[in-house]
């Protein structure tokens, strides 16, 4: 499991470097974030919930259920609107306010 950053959709922000709490994202010279090791990624997502611009993806494999799909999240003014596609399927879409949106 780990992110997949979407680089034609990165508008080059720097607000996923900032939340990664590894410290594994970075802008590349063309301006856009990477990820410097994949299989370091600890899945917490708080990436995600910063890009404005939804250039973030966690991508959902086929070992935990996931088939291949990716998880991707949308802000919408108090609300995080998480959408899972997956191949071949309709599109899932889970709505929840932001501001409960880190509690177990």
């Amino acid at each position: 499991m780990s992110i997949r950053i979407h680089e034609e959709r990165c508008i080059g922000c720097g607000r996923c470097t900032e939340a990664c709490p590894g410290n594994l994202l970075f802008l590349s010279v063309k301006g856009k974030a990477q990820i410097r090791t994949v299989e370091d990624c600890w899945g917490c997502t708080a990436c995600m919930k910063e890009c404005p611009v939804s250039a973030i993806g966690y991508f959902l494999g086929a070992d935990i259920g996931g088939r291949g799909g990716t998880m991707t999240i949308e802000r919408d003014g108090h609300f995080y609107h998480w959408r899972v596609a997956q191949p071949g399927r309709d599109d899932v879409v889970m709505t929840i306010d932001r501001q409960n949106a880190n509690q177990y």
